[in-house]
């Protein structure tokens, strides 16, 4: 009886424990949920006012080619040092992960020059974007890339829209018009010198594009083998390294060669290519801890974020019709990002239709 009774005690003291445990580890979770979210909202919005402002400010010009490599070159030693890490610091190991993943697999690594190429495009289409355009319209009409993604994921992937979601899709179109409309007929007061406000528009656009068919391309590769990301992103950066490297010659290199690698770099342009790093793989922690709706709601926050800090930073003028074209892009993507209702979806069939890539 006493036995009898100490294991009834026993099994009623384990039934509580694991409750209490999970209700910990839920805590703990929507803590990093949030953090994430705090982070990426400040990220997004920080990454595009930073580069307004050092590509706009009086001054000599830091080389757009050269930060992008120096992006690449950053995240590709963050993700050596994460898998580094992963190995308890064994070198040996890591280097033969390293081998057979970069060379004996060398068919899967050139997989990855393609999202590659395009993430060295994107990186330099967004430089020229930002500097012709006005940060809170930019980032507007980025979220264009919603829609890119969602076309190629259908295309590529074969999934399936809801009805919600296409209205929110319309819902952009309209939002973005909008602001188009409202920004081609301004009287220029909010533009700096020197500006082209449709080479802005070409490179946000193509930026949009390149940004949607490569994270699809990227959540093929990566969903059909056993890779981890940190992995998959040595390898984007090897190719990413590589590729920018020879755009930067190709485009600036005797400019380069004359003034040198980090010419112009003050702290801000610095700042400008941790944030851009970090960003790369900042989304890699959102995956594993957020959800499609703290996504959305980050991108959000974070057009809301930019256009108060544009109007006090850079004399910014909002007026009705941007508002209203704003806020459509704002539901939209708060929209877009909503969970399925149909318990027959699988739960990471949105992953990457959240309109966040996984790299770059």
């Amino acid at each position: 009886m006493i036995a009898a009774q100490r294991l009834k005690e026993r099994g009623g003291d384990g039934g509580r424990e694991p409750s209490q445990g999970a209700a910990h580890g839920m805590t703990v979770n929507n803590k990093l949920k949030y953090s994430c979210l705090v982070v990426l909202v400040l990220q997004n919005a920080s990454v595009i006012l930073c580069i307004r402002y050092v590509r706009t400010v009086p001054g000599d010009r830091f080389f757009t080619t050269s930060a992008v490599v120096a992006v690449e070159v950053l995240k590709l030693f963050t993700c050596l040092l994460l898998l580094l890490i992963q190995k308890r610091g064994n070198v040996k190991d890591l280097a033969i992960l390293l081998y057979d993943s970069l060379v004996t697999q060398y068919v899967d690594t050139l997989k990855m020059a393609v999202p590659s190429l395009i993430y060295t495009l994107q990186n330099n289409l967004q430089y020229v974007a930002i500097s012709n355009l006005p940060a809170a319209t930019f980032q507007v009409l980025y979220q264009f890339k919603i829609f890119t993604t969602a076309i190629f994921s259908v295309l590529m992937l074969r999934k399936s829209l809801s009805r919600l979601q296409w209205v929110s899709l319309v819902l952009l179109f309209v939002g973005i018009a909008i602001v188009q409309v409202t920004q081609e007929g301004s009287t220029g007061q909010d533009r700096v010198p020197g500006q082209n406000y449709l080479v802005g528009l070409i490179a946000v656009l193509v930026s949009c594009v390149s940004s949607g068919f490569a994270g699809v391309y990227f959540e093929r590769i990566l969903k059909g083998s056993s890779a981890s990301i940190w992995l998959r992103n040595v390898q984007l950066g090897i190719f990413g390294t590589l590729l920018g490297l020879g755009a930067m010659f190709s485009k600036e290199g005797p400019a380069i060669m004359e003034k040198g690698f980090f010419f112009a770099y003050t702290p801000m342009v610095w700042t400008v290519v941790f944030n851009q790093a970090l960003g790369g793989l900042l989304v890699a922690m959102v995956v594993k801890y957020a959800d499609n709706i703290l996504k959305g709601f980050a991108a959000s926050v974070s057009i809301i974020v930019s256009t108060v800090a544009s109007v006090q930073l850079f004399g910014f003028h909002t007026d009705l019709s941007f508002t209203l074209g704003a806020g459509l892009v704002i539901s939209a993507v708060y929209m877009y990002s909503l969970p399925r209702t149909n318990p027959d979806a699988s739960p990471g069939q949105m992953s990457s239709l959240g309109g966040t890539k996984l790299v770059g």
